[in-house]
């Protein structure tokens, strides 16, 4: 039914933006005790009007218009969105590649030059500390993309586990990055480069020039849609975003901030780094085991993974989706199957493409399967859900 142009779900967005943009914001204020940090285009964000939120121990846009809007602009036609305070070490040698087999769990060695691939940093114990994207930049170079809030700890425990015949260096302070998402994005490339541009594939990574600005671009996203992640020196970071801009507005492009980009992951079941993926959990538990290559004969992690693939894990992380009407599923809510408490929801929403609440939960193992009926405890009622197969974002 529409009302004065709109739709249901822009009608129930308009309505819970305040509260969204509010649980988006408590749930990324983790700030530390040090003066919060802001991205080359910090400026830019406040000279575009953008909702500013503590984010770790950033400063970075929540949204600029609304995440509906900008969501929507992604799955429509392109966005472009600030990944500046995401973490960037390149680690180099003779030894670089063996040795970060045995730090990783995928599989450095199936790694072209030009090629990446998405992989854990695990502890002892087969938790994850982050989940990042390495790319074999040449023969013995390898450029790594970690989560902004792990970029110090990835750093650190990478330089204490250091092997000889390696350099790890850390170039996050001196480079920016944006990630430019959606079905158009090929077309905004080619107004840069030319139609005829080579183009990196999926996972790969190439380095072009714009206007003497040295950029790397990684095909690769976290939104399910076609897109980029292009990093270049921070000096150039405004010019690189605002020509994205100019020449991405024919092509309905938006900037936007971390709501969308919440919404978008989380109708792909793309996991958040210290939300559904923690030190106290694995990743055979997460549903990746398909990132972790247990024929390798060392890795950090490997033997306590043996166990949990031989004997299963004990809770799995499993997509769902409420059913009829009721507020949306939030991180805490307790989840319980005939009356028994069987899990708790780690990541949820009111997903603006499908309309309904969806989220991510662990479950007891025997629980998790797709179909079962389960029930989300919201403020002390119970609204009833059901598993559902990932991703929950389906594309016609």
């Amino acid at each position: 039914m529409f009302h004065n142009g709109e739709t249901s779900i822009e009608r129930r967005s308009a309505r819970s933006t305040c509260v969204d943009t509010k649980v988006a914001a408590s749930r990324m204020t983790l700030m530390s005790d040090a003066a919060p940090k802001t991205t080359p285009l910090y400026d830019e964000h406040v000279r575009l009007g953008a909702k500013m939120i503590p984010f770790g121990d950033w400063i970075m846009p929540v949204q600029y218009s609304s995440i509906l809007d900008e969501h929507q602009a992604v799955r429509k036609n392109v966005g472009v969105f600030d990944i500046s305070h995401m973490g960037q070490l390149v680690a180099t040698g003779p030894a670089a590649g063996a040795w970060l087999n045995e730090m990783l769990t995928n599989n450095i060695d199936k790694l072209e030059v030009g090629t990446g691939q998405y992989t854990f940093l695990l502890n002892e114990r087969g938790g994850i500390i982050d989940d990042l994207i390495v790319y074999r930049t040449a023969p013995e170079e390898f450029f790594l993309v970690v989560n902004a809030s792990r970029r110090d700890e990835d750093f650190a425990w990478l330089q204490t586990h250091i092997a000889d015949g390696v350099d790890l260096k850390s170039r996050s302070a001196d480079f920016g990055g944006i990630a430019i998402q959606g079905p158009r994005v090929v077309e905004l490339l080619q107004s840069f480069f030319g139609p005829d541009a080579a183009l990196p594939a999926r996972n790969q990574i190439k380095k072009f020039d714009y206007q003497g600005i040295p950029l790397e671009i990684g095909r690769t996203g976290y939104t399910g849609e076609d897109g980029v992640e292009v990093f270049f020196p921070a000096k150039d970071a405004a010019l690189v975003w605002n020509e994205v801009l100019a020449k991405g507005k024919e092509l309905g492009i938006r900037p936007c901030g971390l709501g969308a980009r919440d919404t978008l992951r989380l109708e792909m079941c793309y996991p958040l780094n210290g939300s559904d993926l923690s030190p106290e959990r694995n990743p055979i538990e997460a549903g990746l085991g398909f990132f972790v290559d247990l024929t390798k004969p060392k890795f950090t992690g490997r033997d306590v993974l043996l166990k949990v693939k031989e004997n299963g894990p004990a809770q799995k992380l499993a997509a769902f989706r409420m059913e009829g009407k009721g507020p949306p599923p939030r991180p805490h809510y307790s989840v319980f199957e005939n009356g028994e408490r069987i899990g708790e929801i780690t990541s949820g929403t009111l997903s603006p493409s499908l309309n309904y609440g969806i989220g991510m939960a662990y479950l007891d193992a025997p629980h998790a399967k797709i179909g079962s009926k389960i029930e989300i405890e919201i403020r002390e009622r119970k609204f009833p859900a059901v598993i559902e197969k990932k991703p929950l974002y389906k594309k016609s």
